[in-house]
């Protein structure tokens, strides 16, 4: 109230409309930069709630994105679609991974290169928090697995990896001021020591004391793994599939 009269609130202004552009590549180019071919992409599919989109290129490499604008309220997409209001703002995805889908292959009985480029891609239904889709080519189909895994990184090794030598010996003894390096999994990030070895020999003195590894932080990866192969069961190229 102000004098008498009643304020009334203006209403929401719209959303902007969408400004669409067409590209068959992800990320900006610059005027005259060139696009490798492997970069284009072929083929894309949402999975049934929207909230992921699967892309495939040229290279045979099949990149996952996930819907972020969902997350802030907890209405279902059902719900959603029953309401008869504007959308506060457009969807938005972020990139979630990728992973090499397909290798170029050639069939030697029909002297028939096979190309990895991605065909098609149809998603499968998810079960546990995994995310289960197909990707082809032209001769091959295969069904992928995705879902996160746990990383443990663990630190406080007798032995300095950044001092080994070949076979497991070490060129000085690991009591050395110097911060010991986190491996993941047990294994060394350089890569060059081994401590499975049977070959393993002490430092010149011994060790004064022996320090059990430790469990330094737990990382949450996604990770990518090919369930099963469908290939060569036909003489024709594969345009479209489906999970009936």
């Amino acid at each position: 109230m102000h004098g008498g009269d009643e304020v009334v609130a203006a209403p929401a202004a719209p959303p902007q409309p969408l400004d669409w552009k067409f590209s068959q590549v992800f990320g900006e180019r610059t005027a005259g930069e060139e696009v490798q071919e492997v970069d284009i992409i072929s083929a894309i599919e949402f999975d049934k709630t929207g909230d992921h989109l699967a892309t495939g290129d040229r290279g045979g490499r099949v990149v996952l994105f996930e819907r972020t604008d969902t997350k802030d309220h907890g209405v279902s997409r059902r719900d959603l679609e029953r309401m008869d209001y504007l959308i506060s703002r457009h969807p938005e995805f972020r990139y979630k991974t990728e992973f090499q889908s397909h290798e170029p292959e050639f069939d030697y009985l029909k002297s028939l290169e096979i190309e990895e480029k991605i065909n098609k891609i149809r998603w499968c239904q998810t079960a546990n928090s995994a995310l289960f889709l197909l990707s082809t080519n032209d001769k091959t189909i295969k069904f992928w697995k995705v879902q996160e895994k746990k990383v443990k990184k663990i630190s406080d090794m007798n032995l300095d990896p950044s001092k080994a030598v070949g076979n497991g010996s070490t060129a000085s003894s690991s009591n050395s001021s110097s911060p010991k390096p986190c491996l993941a999994n047990g294994s060394s990030l350089g890569g060059s020591y081994n401590y499975l070895s049977h070959d393993f020999s002490f430092p010149p003195g011994g060790l004064p004391s022996l320090h059990l590894p430790v469990v330094t932080s737990q990382e949450t990866n996604l990770v990518a793994r090919c369930r099963r192969v469908y290939g060569h069961a036909h003489d024709y190229h594969i345009n479209s599939i489906s999970n009936n």
